[in-house]
């Protein structure tokens, strides 16, 4: 349990207006957790790969310069090289501009997933629960029981957190589906 943390149960009530704290769901979350590290490994694949080719890009410039300044190839020789590595360089702006939109939409894909599991979640939780209104906030990431006035919510009686307990239904619900996949 972490400093500032409620570690109480929630005393809300039916009707009541309760918060969740999405910082921490987003960083407790087992299916947030996993996901982000797929994406982080494909995200760190696609950048070396960006950057091995840039760097053989930066290198035939580099020779090519090198040999113009020496003399070593005619004119004619030099415009057509000069032409191959401005092709090249095109060839390389098309490819990382690609690759950054593929890194752009699976981070989206990520958020979109996260997202939709935590409101179907809380959804069908609240029909159980049958509260007037919960409310998403962030705020006090760093438990030193400051929250940032750009959260919806200032300041609230902690016994309306009901973040454990949305936290600990869905790491329950991902593990139960993850095992019922695994099992298939």
């Amino acid at each position: 349990v972490k400093e500032g943390e409620n570690t109480e149960a929630s005393a809300a009530q039916k009707g009541d207006i309760v918060f969740v704290d999405l910082d921490r769901i987003l960083m407790e979350y087992d299916m947030a957790n996993d996901l982000r590290a797929v994406v982080e490994t494909k995200v760190q694949n696609i950048q070396a790969e960006i950057t091995r080719r840039e760097t053989n890009l930066a290198n035939a410039v580099n020779k090519y310069q090198e040999k113009a300044q020496k003399g070593l190839m005619t004119r004619t020789v030099a415009e057509t090289e000069a032409q191959k590595l401005q092709q090249q360089e095109i060839e390389f702006n098309n490819y990382a501009n690609q690759k950054n939109n593929e890194i752009n939409e699976e981070l989206l894909v990520m958020n979109n997933q996260i997202n939709d599991a935590i409101a179907t979640f809380i959804k069908k939780y609240n029909e159980e629960k049958q509260y007037a209104m919960i409310i998403l906030t962030q705020g006090d990431a760093e438990g030193d029981g400051v929250v940032s006035l750009s959260a919806p919510v200032i300041t609230a009686d902690p016994t309306l957190d009901i973040t454990n307990d949305v936290l600990a239904g869905l790491n329950e619900e991902y593990i139960a589906s993850k095992n019922e996949n695994q099992s298939k």
